[in-house]
């Protein structure tokens, strides 16, 4: 199982492959002895220990009820479910997101909350767009983006709290930094469904967002469109922000929502 690759990696990224090696190995089986897997490995019983300890910590693997065997653990299914609901997430969502950016022209983004940051996890790009950002994968401010704001809106006031606990950093002359001034735009947002950012991440580029529910009703991600301040201009919220809210229900309706 001890590939080129591995021998010849630092010893840090060589720990990190021996350990998806020993994953690989527990996957194959219903368990296996420490003596075995260093065998597999290639490696000495004490190195084969110490990585299942570091596994095991972590509840990637778990001891079975005969001492020196090991088995997957149930971390892997946490980790694998949190992979499968982002994954369906993407899925469901791409018919709506796609004929919502022909339908305004803009580009859409599916987003969701990780950590203290919005991340970005899909993105459809609208007919009048020439050219726009990739904001895939990338970790943007709650408070300054108008998925941000309906994460926050949806969030239970203790959870809400620790996520605005710091500053709010400023990123352009229209950034919201008082947090009494957040406040109520966050209960504006609740009250009517949607958030809008203007200019308050980016100098010419306005958003507009709203909430994607899961199977049980609670706010899962957000749908957003954005577009540069001259074309979707405060004039045009309203008729976006309905098309936004019907995507954000429909997306929520495919993953289960009833209400």
């Amino acid at each position: 199982m001890t590939t080129a690759r591995a021998a010849d990696a630092p010893p840090l990224i060589q720990s990190v492959d021996r350990a998806v090696d020993v994953l690989e190995y527990l996957a194959e089986r219903d368990d296996g002895a420490v003596t075995d897997l260093a065998a597999a490995l290639g490696v000495h019983k004490s190195t084969a220990f110490r990585l299942l300890a570091a596994l095991e910590a972590r509840g990637l693997v778990e001891q079975v009820s005969e001492r020196g065997r090991y088995r997957l653990g149930f971390g892997l299914v946490r980790l694998a479910g949190a992979a499968a609901a982002r994954l369906d997430l993407v899925e469901q969502s791409r018919p709506v997101t796609r004929r919502l950016a022909l339908e305004v022209g803009e580009t859409v983004n599916i987003a969701r909350l990780e950590g203290d940051a919005v991340v970005n996890l899909d993105q459809v790009m609208g007919g009048a767009t020439v050219a726009t950002q990739n904001w895939v994968g990338q970790r943007t401010p709650l408070h300054a983006t108008s998925s941000g704001k309906v994460l926050l809106a949806a969030a239970p006031p203790e959870e809400r709290t620790r996520l605005l606990a710091r500053p709010l950093e400023v990123f352009t002359p229209a950034t919201i930094t008082d947090r009494a001034v957040l406040e109520t735009e966050l209960d504006r947002s609740a009250a009517s469904g949607w958030a809008a950012t203007r200019e308050e991440l980016e100098l010419g580029l306005n958003a507009i967002a709203a909430p994607v529910r899961g199977r049980d009703g609670t706010v899962v991600a957000a749908v957003s469109v954005s577009g540069p301040s001259y074309r979707l201009g405060p004039e045009r919220f309203e008729a976006v922000a309905a098309a936004v809210v019907a995507a954000g229900d429909e997306i929520s309706r495919r993953l289960g929502w009833r209400g």
